[in-house]
C-alpha cells in the first residue's frame, strides 16, 4: 500500500485538481487516502495494523460485534462445548472450508461489476456490457467495453476473466 500511495502522492501534487480513486484489487472496493500534507505525514496516516486493540485476545485479533439470536438459540449455544464463541468461530471456520469456491466466484462477480459500476457508469454502452458479464456473454462483453478507456477496459478484462473462471456456473 505504502508504494501505491507514494506514486499516488506525486500524481496527486503534479494534478492537484484531478480526481484520483484507488481500488482494492481484490475486492474492488475504493481505499480512502487522505493526501493532504507532506509524503512523510501521508504515509504516517496509513494504518499499519500496529496499534493497540484494546482487551480481549490480541494474538488471535478478536473482534467483539453484536449477535442478535432467539432465546432457544442462546440456550443451544450454552449447552456447547466451549461456548458460544467457540462454536461460532467453528461454525464460521467450516463455511468458509467447504463453501468457499461460491464464496470467491460471488466475490470476484461483485468485485468487477463494482468497479465497472464505478469507473464506467456513465460511459456508452456500460447498461448493455453490465447485462452481457452478468450473463457470461464474454464475447458480446468484450466487444461493448472496447470503446472504453484502455487502462479501465483491460482492467475490467482481468476482473472480469477472474469472475467468469471463479463463478460455479461457468
Amino acid at each position: 500500500m505504502a508504494e501505491v500511495v507514494l506514486a499516488t502522492k506525486r500524481i496527486v501534487d503534479a494534478h492537484p485538481d484531478e480526481p484520483v480513486l484507488i481500488f482494492d484489487d481484490g475486492s474492488a472496493r475504493q481505499v480512502e487516502i487522505d493526501f493532504r500534507g507532506s509524503t512523510d505525514d501521508v504515509l504516517a496516516r496509513l494504518d499499519t495494523g500496529t496499534a493497540s486493540r484494546g482487551p480481549g485476545r490480541p494474538r488471535l485479533g478478536v473482534t467483539a460485534r453484536e449477535v442478535t439470536l432467539l432465546p432457544r438459540h442462546w440456550d443451544w449455544l450454552a449447552e456447547q462445548p466451549g461456548g458460544a464463541s467457540a462454536l461460532l468461530r467453528r461454525l464460521v471456520e467450516d463455511a468458509m472450508r467447504h463453501g468457499g469456491a461460491k464464496l470467491r466466484g460471488r466475490q470476484a462477480c461483485e468485485a468487477a461489476d463494482r468497479f465497472m459500476r464505478t469507473m464506467a457508469g456513465d460511459l456508452a454502452g456500460y447498461e448493455e456490457a453490465s447485462r452481457a458479464f452478468w450473463r457470461g456473454e464474454v464475447e458480446r462483453f468484450d466487444t461493448l467495453i472496447a470503446p472504453w478507456p484502455v487502462d479501465v477496459r483491460d482492467h475490467l478484462r482481468k476482473l472480469a476473466a477472474i469472475a467468469w473462471d471463479e463463478s460455479p456456473t461457468s
